[in-house]
């Protein structure tokens, strides 16, 4: 009896460490894909400004409610704007973003061809 008992505590304190691990792998994947809006180069994940210290804590505030991963990101884009994201969603204002690493590709190559060819 006495091991059942102390089988069950064990797996209980597990069961916490488990879901505290979980959260704060959450909450640092959170704040690695936002930008510090105060040191503009650095994540929050990174800055120890104090814009960032307390984002952090609205992160976890928001985890501990129960909110999902993309319910935080879309309450800070609502509440900062679509920069504060290290990856924006893609949508008419980011098209150009988002295809410009195409267009460089194709030019490169085009380039690239048209010195070969031009070589023969």
């Amino acid at each position: 009896m006495r091991f059942v008992a102390i089988s069950i505590l064990i797996s209980f304190i597990l069961n916490i460490n488990f879901s505290n691990a979980n959260e704060i792998q959450i909450k640092n994947k959170i704040a690695k894909n936002l930008r510090c809006l105060i040191c503009q180069g650095q994540s929050v994940y990174d800055s120890d400004s104090e814009f960032a210290i307390s984002l952090k804590l609205v992160i976890k505030n928001k985890i501990d409610e129960g909110m999902t991963e993309e319910q935080i990101y879309s309450f800070l884009k609502k509440k900062y704007g679509e920069w504060i994201l290290y990856d924006p969603v893609l949508n008419k204002n980011t098209y150009f973003l988002w295809s410009l690493p195409l267009l460089i590709f194709l030019a490169g190559g085009a380039i690239i061809i048209k010195k070969f060819y031009i070589k023969k």
